[in-house]
């Protein structure tokens, strides 16, 4: 479900795949390729909310802003199921684990992998390439390039899957 709010209006790209048990509100873009599962919550009712070409945001996800936070979402991501997105910005080719918690002004680094289950408190700025996992979120270690291959994959194979429900097949 697609709702203005406050005189702006979710713009979807080509493409995309958004399910119908989703809702997209307010001042949110959405770029070319995205998929939006199930259940998944976009708000841009306090700011804005802007999602990178082929991003994936999977079931029961929460896409939310501040006033004086903006969400940013980079091309290439996955957002696993159920995480919750706050006021943040990602870097590109990125992958948020499912029940991730991103909260305001954090910032993802390009290449990164947040696991299931990390907490990333409000400031905290992840360099490119970086593995990160708890409860508070600490880096762990620098990916490698194998590691950065299957984030890549992963999303690839949210395009393939997207495409399927486009097609009904």
């Amino acid at each position: 479900m697609l709702k203005s709010l406050k005189g702006h209006s979710p713009e979807i790209g080509k493409d995309c795949y958004i399910d119908d048990m989703c809702k997209i509100s307010g001042q949110v873009e959405i770029h070319n390729g995205v998929s939006v599962w199930p259940f998944v919550s976009i708000r841009g009712d306090m700011n804005k909310i802007k999602i990178g070409e082929n991003t994936n945001i999977q079931d029961n996800t929460t896409v939310h802003v501040d006033n004086n936070s903006p969400t940013i979402i980079g091309a290439n991501i996955t957002i696993g199921h159920n995480a919750v997105i706050h006021g943040c910005q990602i870097g590109d080719n990125s992958l948020i684990g499912m029940g991730a918690i991103l909260l305001n002004d954090v910032k993802i680094g390009k290449g990164c992998l947040i696991g299931a289950g990390a907490l990333l408190t409000p400031g905290t700025e992840i360099p490119d390439n970086s593995l990160v996992l708890g409860a508070p979120a600490k880096v762990i270690k620098k990916l490698s390039e194998k590691d950065k291959e299957a984030i890549i994959k992963n999303s690839k194979e949210y395009l393939r899957l997207a495409q399927i429900h486009l097609n009904n097949e």
